[in-house]
Parts: structure tokens; sequence; C-alpha cells
């Protein structure tokens, strides 16, 4: 796994990874509790919705309440759908913070047959809980500086026609950045360390980030990518990155 490109082969292994015992569970947890804080939002949505509508439109079943319901609820429904899609991730990976950090932990153990030095445990799970979730918030942060400009260079004409292919490099540099920092979190490397390292080298990170980026576009499979993806970035932290630490 020393070539440059072999990124994708990581997040193979990270697949693998997540289905062995004693990891399974830090994989899965995560993604249920983010369904379950979902299917509330979206029971609650609908409920609201309902009432709204009731609220502003006069009661009785005339054709054109009838016409008015029958187009809006379709409409509500297209806007859930699509706001699911693209905020899941989001919310997962905020709930998942303090889990992926004892998945990577788990998976350089299996791997190494040592685990980093910290402490562990139900305890350190809740003592870091506001502290990753910061982190997460701070992350959003370094991709809003960065995405904003280059979402401008979609309206710059003549410039529009790289705008595809930077912002793709973009999206896969942020998620190798986004995963490959649990595992280095767990042994005290920070942001700013963290985006060094992976530049030492940047072919593998981008290769990485690349095919995470196109998992997460294949349905069913993408739900498992945030685990995958973090067992794949603390293999390729214990392989390619940890001797030069």
């Amino acid at each position: 796994m020393t070539n440059p490109v072999s990124g994708p082969g990581y997040l193979i292994r990270g697949f693998k990874l997540i289905n062995q015992p004693g990891i399974r569970a830090f994989a899965i947890l995560p993604i249920l509790l983010a369904s379950l804080v979902f299917a509330l939002l979206v029971w609650l949505g609908f409920g609201y919705f309902g009432d709204l509508l009731e609220w502003i439109l006069p009661s009785g079943d005339s054709w054109w309440v009838t016409l008015i319901r029958g187009v809006l609820w379709p409409l509500f429904f297209i806007a859930v759908v699509l706001l699911l899609y693209f905020s899941f991730t989001v919310l997962a990976n905020l709930i998942a913070a303090p889990f992926n950090g004892l998945l990577a932990e788990k998976v350089e153990a299996l791997l190494t047959g040592q685990a980093p030095q910290q402490p562990t445990g139900v305890k350190a799970l809740i003592a870091d809980i506001l502290p990753s979730m910061i982190n997460e918030l701070r992350k959003l942060g370094y991709y809003l500086i960065w995405a904003l400009p280059l979402l401008i260079l979609f309206l710059i004409p003549m410039v529009n026609l790289i705008a595809p292919l930077l912002w793709a490099l973009f999206v896969a540099w942020m998620h190798a950045f986004e995963y490959a920092e649990y595992p280095m979190e767990n042994h005290h490397i920070r942001f700013k360390q963290v985006r060094q390292t992976l530049k030492s080298k940047r072919l593998l990170g981008l290769s990485f980030g690349a095919s995470v980026m196109v998992a997460m576009l294949i349905p069913v499979v993408n739900l498992l990518v945030m685990p995958a993806a973090v067992a794949g970035a603390t293999a390729m932290w214990v392989e390619q990155y940890k001797q030069k630490q």
C-alpha cells in the first residue's frame, strides 16, 4: 500500500475492518442514533406541516383546497428527501464524533496490538462528547472558508469550466482530512498538524478522499461509508503516516 494513489484500497479495508468482532458496535451505533434523530425530526415535521396547512387553508373540501393540499404535500415530501440526503452526513458526523475516536482506537489496537495511550471507557467517552462536537464545528468553519470562494468560481465565465474539478479536489481533500483526524487525535495530533501530516503524502490523502466521495454517492453503501472511512483512515495512518510522527 505504498503507491501514492492507493487510497481506495484503504477504504475497502475499512469496510472489512468494521465487520470485525469488537469493532462492529462502534460502527453501527452512531448510524442508528442518527437515524433515530432523523426519524423523530421527520415525524415532527410532517405533524407540524399538517397543522400549518390546516391553519393557512380554509376549512372545507372544495376542489381548489384539495388541489392545493395535493400539490403542497408532494412538494414537502421532496423537500424532506433532499434535506435528508444533504444533511444526514453532517448530523451523523456530529453524533458519531465521540464514537469515531473510539472506533479509530479499536481499529489501531487490532492492527498494531497496542491502543493509543489515553483514557478510555464510558467516562472518557462522555467527557469527550463536547470537545469532539466543537472540533466538528471547527472543521465545518474551515470547510466554509474554502468552499465559498470555490462556489463563486462557478459564476465566473471561462473560469467556471475548471470549477467542477477544483470543487471535486477540495471535497476529496476535506474527506481525507475529516476521517484521518480521528486516529491522529488519539495521538494528540491536532487540527493544524493533521493538515501538515496529510500534505506529506498529498496524493495518497486525495485518492482516499476521492474514493470516500464516490462511495457516498452509492445508495445503501453510503450509510456505512462513514465508519468504513474512519477504519480505513486509521489503517492508512498506521501504515503510512505514523512512523513520520
